[in-house]
């Protein structure tokens, strides 16, 4: 009993591991700025393993299976879900933090919250969102993520939200990719940078759907390999797999060519950063959130491959007929409902209205009803609305 205690390993032992085994310019746990709500920190865990814990139990992690990520629910089984994509993003962050030294847990976590706030129907929905609320406040993905482990979150008696560390919520207010509109809130110190871990979340985020989309695109036919083969990246990846499996048809090796373009990201991604930390000098945690810009990001000449693909992606894929259609239903089924809504709030179940934060306005009210729903769900809901003949 006593040896198999000594080998537990309690929270002191893995905050020295940390600062034994990660950078100097790590994050580590032990420095962590806290919690809104005071709490007895965990025995066996990290702070920041504490909130990767949380944010996986919570209801609206476990709705990312249900929401979009280009393809909406119902159109197949095979296409990504913000889930499976908070998953693959999830995976090559943790890859990058621990090829750099830094730490995976934090990475983990911002990256698993990160999308928390997406509304249905994708990025599609989150433009109908902010129309809708452009005279309430605005919509921002981001922020909602935050409103959603802050406040919008019942689990715990003490405290409404998830009560997350000071940086985990951090990382996903500045949350950012080309997609994303930041609106840093005071909170979170708008003059300093992310810690690296944060960095990596947002890249590795941007690698997972880049690639995904193309995996997706090619399913779908929304896009074709010969098409691609115009595109440096995937035809670089492509003749480096077909050196190795020559013999293989291009369907068969198209899984191996997308983790090979995954590949090529991600080292240069490690090795350019490595470098960025090396030439400016960076040597402690301070040094980071002091140094204007990013540490973390790609070479000159692959980040003008990573554009030349998103380019072609734009183009060939999220202007196809069939993905503009999608984005046509969405907006027609977010808009009609938040008219319903609006017209007669009591449409909405009284047991969420209850739970409604007081002060709350009726419109934010809906939209972080609406936010919250599922592709399926949100279907589900407009069919009740509008169907005569759907039992509501």
């Amino acid at each position: 009993m006593g040896e198999a205690a000594d080998t537990m390993l309690l929270r002191d032992a893995l905050e020295a591991r940390e600062q034994q085994w990660l950078a100097a310019y790590a994050l580590k746990s032990a420095d962590s700025r806290g919690r809104q709500k005071t709490e007895p920190p965990p025995r066996f865990r990290t702070d920041f393993q504490r909130d990767r814990d949380r944010i996986i139990h919570s209801a609206a992690f476990r709705r990312l299976e249900y929401k979009t990520q280009v393809f909406v629910n119902h159109e197949g089984d095979h296409y990504r879900t913000r889930l499976t994509h908070t998953i693959e993003a999830a995976q090559i962050g943790k890859a990058i933090a621990r090829a750099l030294s830094l730490n995976e847990d934090y990475t983990e976590a911002v990256i698993l919250a990160h999308d928390l706030g997406h509304t249905p129907f994708g990025h599609a929905g989150e433009r109908v969102m902010n129309e809708l609320m452009r005279d309430h406040g605005g919509f921002e993905h981001n922020l909602q993520s935050l409103r959603v482990v802050d406040l919008l979150e019942f689990r715990y008696p003490g405290f409404r939200g998830l009560n997350l560390t000071y940086e985990v919520r951090e990382g996903i207010a500045k949350h950012s990719t080309p997609y994303d509109n930041v609106q840093t809130q005071a909170e979170f110190h708008p003059h300093e940078s992310s810690p690296l871990e944060a960095q990596i979340a947002d890249i590795a985020d941007e690698i997972a759907y880049n690639n995904h989309d193309v995996d997706d695109g090619l399913s779908g036919k929304l896009l074709s390999a010969a098409e691609l083969e115009e595109v440096t990246l995937f035809r670089e990846a492509q003749q480096q797999v077909h050196k190795r499996h020559s013999n293989r048809s291009a369907q068969e090796l198209k899984h191996v060519i997308i983790s090979t373009m995954i590949a090529m990201l991600v080292h240069d991604l490690i090795e350019n950063s490595a470098a960025n930390l090396k030439q400016h000098k960076i040597d402690s945690l301070q040094d980071v959130r002091a140094h204007k810009g990013r540490l973390i990001g790609f070479s000159a000449a692959m980040e003008k491959k990573k554009e030349e693909l998103k380019d072609h992606l734009m183009q060939n894929m999220y202007k196809h007929w069939r993905v503009i259609r999608m984005e046509e239903k969405a907006r027609r089924i977010l808009t009609d409902l938040f008219n319903a809504y609006m017209e007669r709030e009591e449409q909405m179940p009284r047991q969420y209205r209850e739970k409604c934060i007081a002060g709350t306005s009726m419109a934010r009210m809906i939209c972080d009803y609406l936010a919250g729903m599922t592709d399926r769900f949100a279907l589900n809901e407009y069919k009740r609305f509008f169907d005569p003949y759907e039992r509501v």
